[in-house]
């Protein structure tokens, strides 16, 4: 055994065992690096279906944040969607610029769009992709202001939006002709023509195929030249939650209609009937969540007045005489409301006719229903106290004339009488004070 350095070396047989075991062990980690580098790589996978709102935002800036958490090579975005609010959209884009992950939007499944507010998200990605069978464009802005925009207001939101897409599509290095058309002229474009005309970056039948391709390219991360290794990479799934997934169904606004209806007959029912407790905090609960709703829309105001003066009027029908006038101005201003109660021109942020009118009528009804139970139970004779003994027939214990006792219900009482009453014969109540009844002989009935 020779040292060099203070290492003991082998020598002789040593030597040769030495240099083979060393042999093996290098060819085996030149087979197996590729494979453990490649185990060691991850890619996060956020989801999102549906209109870009406040939810979606922090979905994917929690997304965004959770692939940096993970220092994972990309977060793949698989987007599906028909546009959205213009200020959640730009929220959306600052957190993929800001990001030092790489964000790769992925416009998936098959038949799925990306629409609108869709459009600048695919191109604001560092890299950008389709599924077969989806589409891209009709970027054109709507009036989500509510009404019909002026004229000069619409050139000037037109430049804006145009002017924007098209600096995020410069500085993707994507087509931005198409990008200054899909606002102007609300062009589209099929993955095809998307992959042809360098709108987005390639096509890709699923998220392997998606990971296989955009394996070793690289992308420009601010100064910096970032390069992916994706290929057979792990995939980490990010999923929305439950929290988010029910104030993104809450969102919508049809929901957010049958939420606020509700809650005003939850609680005009408290107020008419005090103690009921279930209807106020059923009503209290649906109404939070009504404005949790109508906050992430753009909301008319005057049309969430017409729903709530429709309900009132159904309830005012059956406490005043109006031969159906009342009704049929609870159901006119309920739809009013219905169709006015979102300011916009976008088709997938209004209330749905076939959703409104199936409502309302469900409505009249119920609250036709309560207020007639209600009416009915208020009618009615008390159950209990002394009021309910008017009308009982009560046995005279002694005669009666002015006074005497009777025996009603198990029980003497002192009674008062106009009118003479034998002991033994029946007597009507007919008043009741403190502890005293005043009756009368009760007549045969012929």
């Amino acid at each position: 055994m020779t040292f060099t350095a203070g290492v003991p070396q082998p020598s002789g047989l040593g030597d040769r065992f030495s240099r083979l075991a060393g042999a093996v062990m290098a060819s085996c980690l030149t087979v197996l690096w590729p494979s453990l580098c490649l185990a060691a790589s991850a890619v996060a996978l956020a989801t999102y279906e549906g209109v870009i709102n406040p939810v979606s935002a922090e979905y994917l800036h929690d997304a965004v944040a959770f692939a940096e958490r993970n220092t994972v090579e990309a977060l793949v975005i698989r987007l599906d969607t028909p546009g959205g609010l213009d200020t959640s959209m730009r929220l959306i884009i600052k957190d993929f610029t800001a990001s030092t992950v790489p964000v790769v939007v992925y416009v998936s499944p098959s038949g799925g769009r990306a629409a609108s507010a869709g459009v600048f998200l695919t191109m604001a990605a560092h890299v950008a992709a389709m599924a077969p069978g989806t589409n891209i464009g009709a970027a054109h802005p709507v009036a989500v202001g509510g009404g019909d925009m002026d004229r000069t207001m619409k050139e000037k939101v037109e430049n804006d939006a145009a002017a924007y897409l098209k600096s995020i599509a410069e500085q993707r290095g994507r087509n931005a002709f198409w990008a200054e058309d899909a606002v102007r002229k609300s062009v589209s474009a099929t993955e095809k023509e998307a992959a042809e005309k360098h709108i987005v970056d390639l096509v890709a039948a699923d998220v392997t195929s998606l990971l296989d391709q955009i394996d070793g390219r690289s992308v420009a991360m601010g100064q910096a030249t970032l390069t992916l290794h994706t290929k057979g990479a792990a995939v980490l799934e990010f999923p929305m939650g439950w929290r988010l997934d029910l104030l993104k169904a809450i969102s919508d606004p049809n929901i957010a209609l049958l939420l606020m209806t509700v809650g005003t007959i939850g609680i005009l029912a408290e107020l008419y009937n005090p103690g009921a407790i279930l209807p106020g905090v059923v009503g209290a609960i649906s109404l939070i969540m009504a404005f949790y709703s109508l906050q992430s829309l753009p909301i008319n105001y005057a049309g969430v007045l017409l729903v709530l003066l429709g309900i009132v009027l159904f309830i005012l029908e059956f406490t005043v005489t109006s031969y159906g006038i009342l009704t049929l101005g609870g159901l006119a201003a309920m739809v009013l409301g219905g169709l006015m109660l979102v300011k916009t021109d976008a088709p997938f942020l209004q209330v749905s006719l076939s959703f409104l009118i199936p409502t309302i009528i469900t409505v009249a009804g119920i609250v036709s229903a309560m207020t007639w139970l209600a009416l009915k139970a208020k009618r009615q004779r008390p159950a209990m106290g002394t009021s309910r003994m008017v009308g009982d027939v009560a046995v005279a214990r002694t005669d009666v004339h002015p006074r005497g006792q009777v025996l009603l219900h198990g029980e003497i009482w002192e009674a008062i009488s106009e009118e003479p009453i034998r002991a033994g014969e029946q007597a009507e109540v007919k008043a009741v004070q403190g502890l005293t009844l005043t009756v009368a002989p009760r007549r045969p009935s012929i």
